[in-house]
């Protein structure tokens, strides 16, 4: 009997090698074509001309309870707002960000965000080690009267979603009645040649965005080497229930993810119209679901990408999933010239998001994110506008045009297919 079974052995044994060695090959091969990709993009980027592109000035509108919403597309003037509420800040900043570079913005804000706590003004910042980790560390020296926090680059020797989440989002509350939330990083090519979607709320709801901030930081600190805890900060006051918007947080550390339900929900209920900017479309199983659905039943589903944007790969992850989202009634707008990194949505005339989340598995299910959600005509509107000054840059993907792609395009994708779920 032993003897019978031995050749099984044998042969088991071989198919499991057989197998690894494909497995490893493939994967090799994945990761090869994604550095080629990757290489040939950033010498395309070294040789691509500035564009402009459409935008839509901040003007400061009224929504419920008191409130001020100005919305901004273009980076210069969301930079000098930011910079003139941290100059005209007397009581404290909270300042948070993905990306910081130590370019000539860059600087503009730490010499801002220095001369606010020397006079006084109590300065606490946040940034992410990883997005930062091009960025000599020497920027980020601040004098003690600066309360810092840096997101560890690796927060537990075990590797787990719930602990290795990157710090995404990008906010800035001044004095309790001034706040900030978007899509903008900081740095001079986010000045004037991405087209991205940021936030500023005057009022009593600008504390639903500090209460974020205030979460964040009251964490307690977490990595291989964590730092000393950091002094708490106080809860805003004055946070009622009726509030003009809301702040949903995705926290890793929580195992809380509530923006990809937020979305769920809001195209669910969709009657009309859907309108979704995002820098990354690699939505998953019941997203693409949602929104395949809400075009059965006649909604207009519309949503502008980038012809290219700044991380092919992940371009080419997207693009595998053109054909079913054409082929089923969705519309697909490539925005052209210039990166369009804004994560918005407008549903009906009614419902709005802004904020830092996109719609990918990263973003969803990994790291810190924060969107205000809004309820309010007037904020539709506003976004309404600016996707058809957008749409005016953008050329339309047909389906026809789509399957009409390279070969080698095609299974290019394909071959990158399983990576999808990873993004």
């Amino acid at each position: 009997m032993n003897s019978d079974a031995s050749p099984w052995r044998r042969l088991l044994g071989r198919a499991r090698r057989a197998f690894n060695w494909v497995t490893g090959l493939t994967l090799a091969g994945q990761v090869v074509v994604m550095l080629a990709l990757s290489i040939n993009d950033v010498i395309r980027r070294r040789h691509r001309k500035v564009r402009r592109f459409p935008t839509v000035a901040p003007e400061p509108f009224a929504i419920a309870g008191g409130n001020r919403l100005s919305i901004y597309t273009f980076g210069q003037d969301l930079y000098d707002d930011m910079l003139d509420s941290i100059n005209a800040a007397r009581d404290y900043v909270y300042f948070e960000t993905y990306i910081w570079k130590s370019d000539e913005v860059g600087q503009q804000f730490k010499d801002a965000l220095i001369a606010a706590s020397e006079r006084g003004v109590r300065v606490h910042v946040v940034y992410d080690v990883f997005g930062n980790m091009v960025v000599d560390p020497r920027f980020f020296e601040f004098p003690a009267s600066v309360q810092l926090r840096r997101h560890p680059l690796i927060s537990s020797p075990v590797p787990s979603v719930r602990m290795s989440g990157r710090d995404h989002r990008k906010m800035l509350v001044v004095d309790g009645h001034d706040a900030y939330l978007g899509g903008y990083n900081i740095g001079s090519l986010y000045a004037d040649r991405w087209r991205d979607t940021h936030m500023r709320v005057q009022g009593p709801a600008a504390g639903e965005i500090e209460n974020a901030f205030v979460d964040y930081w009251n964490m307690k600190p977490v990595g291989l080497m964590p730092p000393k805890s950091l002094p708490k900060l106080p809860d805003p006051d004055g946070r009622g229930w009726d509030t003009p918007l809301v702040v949903h947080r995705n926290t890793p550390r929580w195992r809380v993810y509530p923006i990809r339900n937020m979305y769920l929900e809001a195209i669910d209920r969709a009657e009309h119209r859907i309108l979704l900017t995002h820098a990354y479309l690699i939505p998953d199983d019941d997203l693409t679901a949602a929104l395949f659905a809400a075009a059965r039943r006649g909604v207009d589903v519309r949503i502008i990408v980038p012809a290219q944007s700044n991380h092919v790969v992940a371009d080419w992850l997207s693009r595998g999933f053109y054909d079913e989202l054409l082929s089923k009634g969705v519309r697909l707008f490539l925005f052209q010239g210039a990166m369009v990194h804004a994560k918005t949505a407008t549903i009906d005339g009614v419902w709005s998001t802004i904020g830092t989340a996109n719609l990918d598995r990263l973003s969803l299910s990994g790291n810190y994110e924060a969107n205000a959600e809004f309820t309010d005509p007037a904020v539709a509107t506003k976004l309404e506008q600016i996707f058809e000054s957008d749409l005016t840059n953008c050329i339309e993907l047909t389906l026809d045009q789509w399957r009409s792609r390279s070969k080698v395009a095609q299974a290019t994708e394909a071959f990158l297919a399983p990576w999808r779920p990873v993004f």
